[in-house]
């Protein structure tokens, strides 16, 4: 059987704000996200793009890093994407 993925993701909305979420499933969550069947925050800013995301092994894993994320300021969550974009992680 395979391992079910759990993905932390990062959105662009239209204003340009950052979304933070969790998923399985990116491009069904993006689809929601932008047929305004996703989150609250992410309804009155459609469209919006993936900016980020990241695997991990554990939903729990997963959610901790959503969580670590949301609590950054904006200049340091476009630090954390550029550098993990730049490592190749």
């Amino acid at each position: 059987m395979e391992k079910e993925a759990h993905f932390f993701y990062v959105l662009e909305c239209s204003d340009g704000s950052y979304y933070a979420g969790y998923t399985i499933n990116i491009e069904k969550r993006l689809q929601s996200h932008n047929t305004g069947k996703g989150a609250k925050y992410t309804r009155g800013r459609i469209p919006v793009k993936l900016l980020y995301s990241e695997q991990f092994d554990s939903k729990s894993e997963a959610l901790k890093m959503e969580m670590k994320f949301k609590k950054l300021t904006k200049k340091n969550k476009q630090l954390y994407i550029y550098r993990r974009q730049v490592e190749g992680i």
